[in-house]
């Protein structure tokens, strides 16, 4: 629990993604524009997964899964960005960042590890096609599912239990547009040099394990379909390369963030910006536009609903 007598600070002032009011609209503007768009791209991809019968096997069941965690994501700092953009004072509580930091390691880790099972089940497709349907059951990919969502808790947890226990009593502003541990961390009235390596490690050293273990596993696969079929060879090549450029996409800017000291950067906010409001939201849409059973299924959906 909260040491109530340590923390005297109960609310936390933003300062926002930069102080240029023309800036700020240009942003703001593009920002809801991308989100109006691209969020409901989302939600189709979940309902045109969920309403095909023909779209059962374990990789859509985990596309699916990409698509939802990838808007509940877009909906921890984008909501609140866009009000605090029209807003004079951008104020969060202490609860409310606290909250929103929890929910921010707990879907990005979840999604981490999705993007660790989606390139373990096509390594099983790929590399040992005749075992895929035996280890790739359906209680397989539930069991999956399960231990990732148990890991991103366990990983967020941490980061919570470790933040909650540090005394704030001033200053209050956070050199950000929401709340995340590096800047948080800064505020604390105690020396955070054992805090930082503890997050470096769990933040920073997993994902770069995770980013790597990735390539190497990405890299095996491409070199087993060097001796397959023109055409066996190229759908592999495709989905390989669409999981590589979302594993960039993901990991870049993660890592970027969690590995160096907890210093301000100059790029800190724009490489925030594309890890927590933009890059969530395209990961499915890249996905989507490089599968052509999803697009097929999916103007098959919007025919019959235009139909009616």
């Amino acid at each position: 629990m909260v040491k109530e007598n340590s923390t005297m600070v109960t609310e936390f002032i933003l300062l926002g993604l930069t102080q240029s009011q023309e800036a700020q609209l240009l942003v703001f503007v593009l920002v809801l524009i991308f989100y109006l768009i691209i969020l409901p791209g989302n939600f189709l991809i979940i309902l045109t997964i969920r309403s095909d019968p023909g779209l059962t096997a374990p990789l859509y069941f985990f596309l699916g899964n990409l698509a939802f965690l990838d808007a509940s994501y877009s909906f921890i700092v984008a909501p609140r960005m866009l009000v605090d953009f029209l807003s004079e004072k951008k104020v969060i509580s202490y609860r409310g960042c606290i909250t929103q930091l929890f929910f921010l390691h707990f879907l990005g880790a979840g999604e981490m590890f999705l993007l660790v099972v989606m390139a373990f089940d096509r390594y099983i497709a790929i590399c040992h096609p005749l075992h895929y349907s035996t280890v790739m059951n359906l209680r397989a990919c539930y069991s999956l599912l399960l231990a990732l969502w148990l890991g991103g808790f366990t990983h967020s947890i941490v980061q919570v239990a470790l933040i909650l226990y540090l005394p704030f009593c001033g200053p209050n502003q956070l050199d950000n547009f929401f709340c995340d541990v590096p800047q948080v961390i800064k505020l604390a009235c105690t020396d955070t040099f054992v805090v930082e390596l503890l997050m470096v490690s769990n933040s920073g050293l997993l994902t770069l394990l995770c980013f790597l273990g990735l390539l190497a596993s990405y890299a095996v696969i491409l070199c087993h379909v060097k001796g397959h079929s023109s055409e066996g060879k190229s759908k592999a090549l495709s989905t390989c390369t669409t999981h590589i450029i979302i594993v960039f996409l993901m990991f870049g800017p993660a890592i970027f963030i969690y590995t160096h000291p907890f210093r301000a950067f100059p790029a800190d906010k724009v490489v925030s910006l594309f890890h927590t409001v933009i890059f969530p939201l395209m990961n499915p849409v890249i996905y989507t536009l490089r599968n052509q059973e999803v697009k097929a299924s999916m103007r098959r959906l919007l025919r019959q609903h235009m139909v009616c």
